[in-house]
Formats: C-alpha cells, sequence, structure tokens
C-alpha cells in the first residue's frame, strides 16, 4: 500500500478539491469545530450550543461534529461539568489505588470515542485539499468502532465511508453499520478476527489502486496521535485535576490503554508530560505481541495487533500488561447479569452507583480496568497513587457475545458459585502476573519489530521510521496542531455555515 508516511501537512495541497471540499460544506451547512473546541467544549460557540439541544445525538446531523468529545453527560444531549467518569474503589478491584475510568460511551452516534479518532483523520484532509467529499470514497480500516465512526464521520460529511473490518466481529457492529452506510457494498468483511490487522490492510491496498478510494489508516495517521493527545489528554487531565484538588496528596501515576491503533495511547504522552504519569500499554495474553513478540487470536474487540502501531510512541511507553480474553469474555457476562451485580454488592460491598456503570464497560474497557489492576499491583502502588483508564465503549456492542461465550463457558447457567469463581479467578487472583515495566532494551525491542510492518510491507522510509525513536520528533508533532485549527476556522469562514445558524 503506497502510504502517507506522516500525514501532517499545513498547507492546501490542491486548490480544487479545497474548492469542492468548502462548496459542498457550504451547501450542506457543515461547520467543522477546531481541535481547541474539542478540549474545551466551552469555546464552542454559544449559538451552536443551543441549537444542539434539539439535534438527536444518534443522528447524522452536522452539529453532532460539536459533540465529539469527552465532555457529554449520560444523556450526550447536555454538556456535563467534567467528563463522567467512575473511580473504581477497592471493594471492587482489590487494590487500594484508585483506578479512574473515563465512559467512552458519551460519545455521539456510535456511543464510542473512536469517532474522536475518525474526525481526527479525515477533518485535516478536508481543510488541506488532500479529501473531495463530492468524488472521493472515505475508507476506514477497522476492527470495529473505528470504522463505524469513520462512517458517522462520512455521513455528515454527505460522502462515502466504507467500512472494512474482520468478519467475526460482534454482530452489533454489523447492525449498525448496515443502518448507517449509503450502499450494501461500503461494508467490506476481511477473514479471520480482532488480531488479523494484516487482512485488512491487504484488503485496504487493493481498495488504494482505485484513486476514487481515501485509506485512512488510523494506526499510522498522526492525526489519530494527535486528536487524542489533545483531546482526550486534556479530558483526563481535567478528571484528576479535580481530584488532586479535593486530595492534594494525590499524584497520578499511571494511564493505561489497549494498544490497539495506539491513538488513544497518545494522551498517555500528554499526562506524563503534565503530571509524569507512567504510560501502560495493555494487550491480550493471547496474542503478547509487545510483551513476548507473539501471535495468536483473541476477541478482546477493539485492540487489533500482531504489529506495532506507526503511531505508537513505543520508546515512551513505561509498562507492557497482557490481559486475557477468557477474563474479558467472562466477566463481560458476569458484569451484565443481575447475580453478578447483587453478589459484587453483598460480597465485595461494591456502592450502588459504581455497580451502575457497568454498562459502560465493553470488552476492551474491562481488559483496560484489569490491566490497570495488574499494574497497581505490579508497581505497589498505594492510596494516593492515582491511575487513569478509558472505557472505550458499553455493553451495548456486545448481547451476541456474551450469548456466544454462555453457551461455551456457562452452559449450566450463571449462579453465585459460578459468580464467585470468576470473580475471585478473574479479578483477584491473577493481578501481577504478565506485567513487565520496560527496560531501554526492551523499548528498542518493540520499536524495532515495527520496521517489518512499516519499512518492509508498507514502504515507510528508514529515515521516518527511526526519527520516532526521538522523543523530539513527537514533541515536535504538536506545531502543526495550531495551524490545523486556524485552517479549520478559515475553512469555516468560507463556508459560512457557523454564520449560517
Amino acid at each position: 500500500m503506497t502510504m502517507i508516511a506522516n500525514g501532517l501537512e499545513t498547507a492546501v495541497a490542491d486548490q480544487k478539491t479545497y474548492d469542492q471540499a468548502v462548496k459542498r460544506f457550504r451547501e450542506a451547512r457543515i461547520a467543522l469545530p477546531t481541535f481547541e473546541q474539542l478540549a474545551e467544549p466551552d469555546r464552542i460557540p454559544a449559538k451552536v450550543t443551543a441549537a444542539l439541544a434539539g439535534v438527536d445525538p444518534d443522528s447524522p446531523h452536522p452539529l453532532n461534529l460539536f459533540r465529539v468529545h469527552w465532555w457529554n453527560d449520560s444523556s450526550r444531549r447536555a454538556r456535563a461539568a467534567l467528563p463522567e467518569h467512575v473511580v473504581l474503589p477497592k471493594s471492587f478491584t482489590g487494590v487500594d489505588t484508585p483506578i479512574v475510568v473515563a465512559f467512552g460511551d458519551r460519545f455521539p452516534m456510535i456511543h464510542a470515542h473512536k469517532v474522536l479518532a475518525a474526525y481526527s483523520c479525515l477533518a485535516p484532509r478536508i481543510v488541506t485539499g488532500r479529501y473531495d467529499p463530492m468524488t472521493q470514497r472515505a475508507v476506514w480500516p477497522s476492527t470495529g468502532n473505528y470504522c463505524r465512526g469513520g462512517v458517522a464521520i462520512s455521513r455528515i460529511m454527505e460522502c462515502r465511508g466504507v467500512a472494512v473490518l474482520p468478519e467475526d466481529m460482534s454482530a452489533e457492529r454489523f447492525d449498525w453499520l448496515d443502518r448507517w452506510v449509503l450502499q450494501p457494498g461500503d461494508i467490506i468483511r476481511t477473514p479471520g478476527c480482532e488480531s488479523n490487522v494484516k487482512e485488512i490492510y491487504d484488503e485496504c491496498a487493493l481498495l488504494e489502486k482505485d484513486p476514487h478510494n481515501v485509506i485512512l489508516n488510523q494506526f499510522s495517521e498522526y492525526a489519530n496521535h494527535l486528536g487524542h493527545y489533545f483531546v482526550t489528554g486534556s479530558a483526563l487531565g481535567a478528571i484528576f485535576r479535580s481530584m488532586h484538588a479535593k486530595q492534594p496528596a494525590l499524584r497520578l501515576a499511571g494511564f493505561v490503554s489497549a494498544t490497539g491503533s495506539a491513538g488513544t495511547i497518545g494522551a498517555g504522552d500528554y499526562l506524563k508530560e503534565h503530571f509524569g504519569a507512567r504510560i501502560v500499554a495493555a494487550e491480550a495474553l493471547e496474542c503478547p505481541t509487545l510483551l513476548e513478540n507473539g501471535f495468536g487470536e483473541h476477541n478482546i474487540q477493539g485492540i487489533g495487533d500482531k504489529h506495532v502501531p506507526l503511531i505508537h510512541n513505543v520508546m515512551n511507553t513505561d509498562v507492557v500488561a497482557a490481559v486475557s480474553d477468557q477474563a474479558t469474555d467472562r466477566l463481560g457476562v458476569i458484569f451484565q447479569t443481575e447475580i453478578g451485580r447483587r453478589f459484587l454488592a453483598r460480597r465485595h460491598g461494591v456502592p450502588a452507583d459504581v455497580l451502575e456503570t457497568l454498562s459502560s464497560f465493553g470488552l476492551s474497557s474491562i481488559c483496560n480496568v484489569i490491566a490497570a489492576i495488574k499494574t497497581a499491583e505490579k508497581l505497589g502502588l498505594g492510596p494516593n497513587d492515582v491511575i487513569i483508564t478509558v472505557a472505550t465503549d458499553g455493553d451495548r456492542m456486545y448481547g451476541s457475545e456474551h450469548v456466544r461465550t454462555s453457551a461455551r463457558d456457562f452452559p449450566g447457567g450463571v449462579d453465585e458459585k459460578v459468580v464467585e469463581r470468576e470473580l475471585e479467578h478473574w479479578l483477584y487472583e491473577t493481578r501481577a502476573d504478565h506485567v513487565l515495566e520496560l527496560t531501554e532494551q526492551d523499548r528498542r525491542r518493540i520499536f524495532n519489530l515495527g520496521y517489518y510492518t512499516w519499512v518492509e510491507q508498507r514502504g515507510v522510509t528508514i529515515e521516518h521510521f527511526t526519527a520516532r525513536a526521538d522523543q523530539k520528533f513527537w514533541k515536535g508533532l504538536h506545531s502543526v496542531m495550531p495551524q490545523w485549527n486556524a485552517m479549520i476556522d478559515e475553512f469555516n469562514v468560507r463556508t459560512g455555515a457557523l454564520e449560517s445558524l
């Protein structure tokens, strides 16, 4: 696949394409939010906020672009005073360390934070004349949520979005895509499951031969990293600042994120820079790519692997924690049963308000929580050490997976003995296993593994690849964002979409 090695352009590449986009957005009255506004939604114009009150958060309405941030409340119609989250107590986790989980299911349209990644990748292309919404298709390679976010953003921008994802992903993902794509052929199923990313790349290589297809590869688009650095990092920082204001002894000890496309983990760079947090990369034990240069298949949907994404700042990563998909599959069932929640309340004393948030935990969300527990145990963290992570999506995407897991693992049903056994094993007995504090040599090993994907297979230059080992490279990316914000403002002036509200 021929690639743009960075996707960091800050000048108009094609004036005709740019003018076409301006025309489309003027006619459709589509305004683009700046990344500054998504990081700090109070900066969104008051008339936009007022107009949003009458907009369904699950519709492809242009104003929903201004909801692509972490500050939506549980209704997703209004703005919360602070990004919504839960602080998991020791009664739930078994460790002294408070584990903070921000809710990704507050995002519009797809109930998952990957819509932010999709917007981050497409908006800069629009305002730099590198994508024509009138003639080109936006292709979204994904293991589930990113392609849904991409299709949603494409619908809003009145262009065709193409979802490319493994055929074994949950039925709910495909049901959602069936309702949102413009044509049935815009859903492309590739062989395999969550860990079969190469097959996705191979399909995109074929699609890219048609110049009308534009591949927005989340694994190599630095806009994905930058969107999360500025928007997600800022939101999580606001949560911690609020906690610290009430308890000054607290310190932000770590940020946990499943690697996936390595977009979300970019928020860790922000949190390390501003608070000194260690960055923890979580992955599936059945496919321990970072931990052991390993391979395999797993069902923690949302964290495609068997390679190291180009946009993963490996040399800034501190810990790797591997979580079994047996844990996420089984706990995914237990957490959504009434008997499981009653047991957690009665036997462990988990507060009711914490239990109510479990519907916001999808499979990869549970993975993040378990990885946070493992990290706290491994590093010997205490009650003043805070770990922050994210619930990338909620349980609404996994009902069919729970049915499959129940038939396979709980053929006799789920009773209290089953609940006790599963919680004891997956939450409380395996807390410190499969966790590695990275040395410089470990980081170099993981970094070097990316060579085979990006240089040998995908055409990235060795100079660009190796430059990523230096933190100056990543800090240098940050200068792009103010330029994109200015270009978005200029684009909006040309379309007149904001003035038309």
